[in-house]
């Protein structure tokens, strides 16, 4: 019997199992589909205990969060419902440590890698403020921080003159444009943590990955149902995840992109998605309306400061196809930057008026 099969033979599960075969375009955990003889079918995931070495803080986490969802939602596809294993744990641990969980599959659901058109991006937006909204009463403070740090931009920093003072293979000296551009950006770089530090903004219960390839959506209407890959889910700020769907979802070029001519924010698309979630998490501060584009902007400066210094480091932890792969990731990063700079009026001006902030 393989892995997977036998992993899904321990969670109570409506039938007898048919089939179990991969599933999905995930890169971090080991996805399945597994299909009962009753019709009914279920998620079932290997978790990368290498990328998270806490899986029992971060199926607490998970369980956490989609008890509290469940209570607010009146349709099951509108959050993700894990199944328990047999004698009751919200996962399994196999014989060779592996830990696998199981998820009632999404039906009559759509997952997009890339939107379509705009109203795609704008249900994506929908998806991410609505799970904000839901869970605005749940307290942040007592989720594991599965990842330290992660959207710490000062914390990101210091790696970075970290990474420059050692320069593990010597690329240093070839780049130093890359590292002057990102070091003039060292000043602002902690304006969110300092208001979260202040107490200004508010502590939130955030994603941290919102791209449109984590919203389910309704594969009639294409209106958001529910959001998935709860894995990095922690306690952050409004902003993070506002920004890291900008940063992502209306940049005009590739990450990797070579000819930086191609790469700029789309601000049709920011305001498509400024409106989105603004409606949809009612009860927004207007201090945190105003950080949205802090957001995008810090999100996209961290992501390229990531980028170069697994460059500078030799590329030890993002996967790379080419030597300079990171390099030019870092490169379209900035190059956003500069650009959100360009509409940085526009942006504030955007998010007052789908705010109403006078």
């Amino acid at each position: 019997m393989n892995t997977a099969l036998h992993a899904a033979s321990f969670f109570k599960l409506d039938g007898k199992i048919i089939s179990c075969e991969p599933y999905g375009f995930g890169h971090i955990n080991r996805t399945f589909l597994v299909v009962c003889n009753s019709g009914k079918r279920y998620i079932l995931q290997g978790i990368n205990s290498n990328v998270f070495a806490d899986v029992a803080g971060l199926m607490e986490n998970i369980s956490a969060v989609t008890a509290h969802l469940s209570k607010q939602c009146s349709d099951p596809r509108q959050y993700l419902n894990l199944i328990e294993t047999t004698d009751g744990r919200s996962y399994f641990t196999d014989d060779d440590g592996g830990s696998w969980r199981v998820y009632d599959f999404i039906e009559d659901s759509l997952c997009l890698q890339a939107p379509e058109n705009a109203e795609d991006f704008y249900q994506s937006a929908v998806a991410f403020g609505t799970f904000q909204k839901q869970l605005a009463d749940f307290p942040a403070k007592t989720l594991h921080e599965i990842i330290p740090n992660f959207h710490n931009t000062p914390d990101r920093y210091r790696r970075f003159h970290e990474a420059i003072e050692k320069d593990a293979v010597g690329r240093a000296a070839s780049v130093q444009a890359e590292i002057e551009d990102y070091l003039s950006y060292e000043n602002e770089a902690a304006t969110l943590q300092k208001q979260l530090e202040s107490g200004v903004l508010p502590l939130r219960v955030t994603h941290n990955d919102t791209k449109l390839n984590n919203v389910m959506l309704d594969a009639k209407t294409r209106k958001a149902l529910c959001v998935i890959d709860l894995d990095t889910v922690m306690p952050g700020l409004a902003a993070f995840d506002f920004g890291d769907s900008i940063r992502f979802g209306a940049a005009t070029a590739a990450e990797d992109e070579k000819d930086l001519s191609k790469v700029s924010m789309d601000i049709g698309l920011y305001t498509v998605f400024t409106r989105g979630f603004i409606r949809s998490c009612a009860g927004m501060t207007e201090e945190e309306k105003l950080s949205l584009p802090w957001g995008a902007k810090l999100m996209t400066l961290e992501c390229g400061v990531r980028f170069l210094t697994d460059y500078l480091n030799g590329d030890v932890y993002f996967s790379v196809h080419y030597p300079e792969h990171n390099l030019d990731r870092c490169r379209t990063q900035i190059k956003m930057v500069h650009d959100m700079d360009a509409k940085w009026e526009e942006m504030y001006a955007i998010v007052r008026r789908e705010g109403g902030i006078e």
